[in-house]
């Protein structure tokens, strides 16, 4: 049991980096990237090219820089080409399949067992530490310590305000001399730069890749997002980006749970479905608890009556 809550604990910290990436372009910009599963997948496939060819260190960068890329493909659909936001994460998406499959060199797998990567190398290092066996929690740990303090200090800066203020109010930055189509550019380019740092982390975690690493990506980092609201509902940035870790943490948690409860693999998409209902839907349904309640009790009154 304790191997399997550090398992999600190690996943729920590699994949909060994407909810991280959601938290800035879906509740800071206003912006639903669909194109995350491909930037993930594209994340994970350029760390994994660059890790066999002999330079762990240097994958992080460079699939940072392809989530970048990715993200500017995304944001000049949309704003200089006057594409509808989801439609055009769509399209990248859609798009980033057959990129993903050239960087990996026309193979839908690759298989990193005997390359080193971040996590060997801090194998290496905790080793005879106590954090021996929690060298992969200690660098996932690290990255998203590091993030965090970025997006909290970022958004803290004037650029990083104008991205929040466009989100809440984009005639108003316009007023304000303030392009938006620039602020949603760079707000979507780092925001993608954090997925594909999730997708490389990932594959070095799990020493492969294939082709479909990031399927369902942008459904499990919007539930945990939501998720997240629920310990974090108010506050500031720091604040609101804890919580979204949390939250990433406990949708693995309930994954844990489920396979723990021998729940069949295919089945995990619906879990991940419902959560995403049940953390939309929830602070919905217990706002009209009262008026229901109150419905109920006067029809069971009116029935005694009778």
């Amino acid at each position: 049991m304790l191997s399997i809550l550090q398992t999600a604990l190690e996943l729920g910290l590699i994949g909060s980096l994407t909810v991280l990436a959601l938290f800035l372009s879906y509740t800071m910009l206003n912006v639903c990237d669909l194109s995350t599963d491909g930037c993930f997948t594209l994340g994970a496939a350029v760390g994994a090219v660059v890790a066999i060819a002999g330079h762990p260190y240097l994958s992080i960068p460079a699939a940072m820089g392809a989530g970048v890329l990715s993200g500017f493909v995304t944001a000049l659909l949309q704003t200089r080409m006057g594409i509808d936001s989801l439609l055009s994460g769509i399209i990248v998406n859609t798009g980033l399949y057959s990129i993903n499959i050239a960087v990996m060199g026309g193979a839908s797998l690759l298989n990193m067992n005997k390359t080193e990567t971040v996590f060997t190398k801090a194998k290496a290092l905790f080793t005879g530490t106590a954090l021996a066996g929690m060298y992969k929690t200690a660098v996932a740990l690290l990255a998203v310590a590091l993030v965090i303090a970025f997006l909290t200090a970022f958004l803290r800066t004037r650029l990083g305000l104008a991205i929040h203020a466009t989100g809440d109010n984009p005639d108003m930055v316009r007023s304000s001399s303030i392009n938006p189509g620039m602020t949603t550019v760079v707000g979507l380019c780092v925001a993608n730069s954090l997925t594909a740092l999730s997708g490389c982390l990932l594959a070095q975690s799990q020493k492969s890749v294939n082709i479909d690493i990031g399927s369902g990506m942008v459904t499990i980092a919007l539930a945990s997002l939501l998720i997240g609201r629920a310990f974090a509902p108010r506050g500031g940035t720091a604040r609101k980006a804890v919580g979204a870790v949390v939250g990433a943490i406990v949708f693995r948690l309930v994954y844990a749970v489920a396979l723990r409860l021998n729940m069949p693999a295919f089945m995990l998409k619906l879990v991940s479905s419902v959560i995403v209902v049940i953390a939309i839907a929830g602070p919905y349904l217990r706002s009209r608890y009262p008026e229901l309640h109150r419905r109920l009790s006067h029809r069971k009154g009116g029935a005694q009556d009778a």
